[in-house]
């Protein structure tokens, strides 16, 4: 009976649900956003990065130097 009475227990305790219902809403509007940008943003970025980078070498190799 005690674990019958722990069980029933248990079931009913509602306490942190908010909390997980709170997270698991967060989770479901930020993933699609952190699929999209990964999917469609990533490539935009890295090639930014990279011509941005390509631009400091090419700067850095024309300097005069001292």
């Amino acid at each position: 009976m005690r674990i019958c009475n722990l069980l029933k227990k248990v079931h009913h305790d509602q306490k942190g649900s908010v909390s997980i219902e709170t997270v698991l809403i967060i989770a479901a509007i930020a993933l699609p956003i952190l699929i999209f940008v990964i999917r469609y943003g990533w490539p935009r970025i890295k090639q930014f990065w990279n011509t941005g980078m390509d631009s400091l070498e090419a700067g850095a190799q024309n300097a005069p130097t001292p």
